[in-house]
């Protein structure tokens, strides 16, 4: 169980973040959105110092996730209540915790809760991996929610040096059903021919809302192969923004989302091509029970430099209940004909003949809709970069479709 904080009104945030204005549903960025129903004044700051009981609850919540993976890590840091608790590395990695400028904002902006982020964020953490570098063993960085009723602002930054291959796993858990406000940023520079395979899981408590972002920028002939997993929250929203810069760059997004009860799942994504000969590939996939609501709007942009690029775009969403409802709004913006571009979009509930397959050889339809759902989902975690968080992942993913987790 997590500790709370007690803050009264939480006046101390009402005053700080006065002049930050949030954005709206009127923004097409944030259309179908629950971001009215997100109030960070009613927050309190997270303590800077988190106990000593809470830090060894964080290690605990990342072993148990981690614990089927067959590697060690080769770095870990561990972000408690939005503070860096501990930071662990050898050479090649370098990891540098540093203050965070803080950034002033007069106008609403897409960004808003980034810029939410730079303000109450405690300490960036950077992971340097030194070029020519190949870093076997992943990068861990767990971001853990100990304290209830607080806004947690974890903030990291990853480089990789020319020619270099490292794996990141970023975490972000919650010890106890908390209800907090969880801002997450990350920021991505992968260097020339180097490769970043990056899992990011988000598995708060289905009392917070989640609003985070990751950027990366690809240099030429560079891979980014991202694996995201979204099963925790309340109202979660993950935008993951692709830059390929250079030559050659690619980019790989893949992602399984999921929710039940009144959880909603909120995707937004860009794959911007901005030069030559790069490519992009999106899988995603969500399911969605209950009275869950899932939105997924996507854009591949191709910049009139970028000839010869080819982009893929797929996301299909399951509703499993009539009460379910979702969203999904690929785009495509080409400004060069020399080009390749697709996409596939579906929403729709259990596949009626396979469910009756399952049902004609003696499989109750409870157990047949569980088994279609597990097969469905089998695509994304085969290709997970660490085999066992998919592993670890499963049995989650079970619970929380059949609307027995709290």
């Amino acid at each position: 169980m997590g500790t709370t904080v007690e803050t009264g009104p939480f006046g101390h945030l009402a005053e700080d973040l006065a002049d930050l204005q949030l954005p709206t549903t009127d923004a097409e960025e944030w259309r179908y959105s629950r971001v009215a129903d997100i109030d960070p004044t009613r927050f309190a700051r997270a303590p800077v110092e988190p106990a000593l009981e809470s830090i060894s609850t964080a290690r605990a919540t990342i072993d148990d996730l981690l614990g089927a993976s067959t590697q060690p890590p080769s770095a870990t840091v561990v972000v408690v209540d939005g503070s860096v608790s501990a930071a662990e590395a050898a050479d090649p990695v370098r990891i540098d915790v540093h203050a965070v400028q803080t950034v002033q904002t007069e106008q609403a902006s897409p960004n808003a809760f980034a810029l939410l982020n730079e303000r109450l964020c405690s300490a960036q953490v950077t992971v340097t991996v030194d070029a020519q570098a190949r870093v076997v063993a992943p990068i861990v960085v767990a971001s853990v929610v100990t304290t209830d009723g607080v806004v947690v602002a974890p903030r990291m930054r990853i480089e990789l040096g020319a020619n270099s291959e490292a794996t990141l796993v970023e975490v972000h858990r919650s010890t106890g059903p908390s209800d907090s406000l969880v801002v997450p940023v990350t920021e991505v520079e992968v260097g020339r021919d180097a490769t970043l395979r990056h899992v990011l899981i988000q598995d708060v408590s289905v009392r917070s809302d989640v609003v985070g972002s990751v950027t990366a920028r690809v240099e030429a002939s560079g891979t980014y192969d991202t694996w995201i997993a979204a099963i925790g929250g309340r109202y979660a929203r993950t935008r993951v923004d692709c830059q390929l810069l250079g030559r050659g760059a690619d980019a790989r997004l893949v992602s399984l989302y999921a929710g039940g009860g009144d959880q909603m799942r909120d995707l937004r994504t860009f794959q911007d091509h901005l030069a030559r000969d790069t490519t992009s590939e999106l899988v995603f996939k969500g399911a969605v029970d209950g009275r869950a609501h899932a939105v997924y709007t996507g854009l591949i942009r191709i910049h009139p430099d970028a000839r010869g690029a080819n982009a893929e775009q797929s996301n299909r969403i399951m509703t499993l209940s009539d009460d379910a409802w979702a969203e999904s709004v690929p785009n495509l913006e080409i400004e060069n004909n020399d080009v390749r571009c697709a996409h596939a979009s579906t929403v729709g509930p259990v596949d009626a003949d396979q469910r009756f397959y399952l049902e004609t050889r003696g499989v109750p339809t409870e157990v047949a809709e569980r088994l279609i759902v597990a097969g469905f989902f089998d695509e994304v975690l085969d290709r997970c970069p660490v085999p066992g968080i998919a592993e670890a992942i499963r049995p989650t993913l079970a619970e929380l479709m059949s609307g027995d987790r709290t």
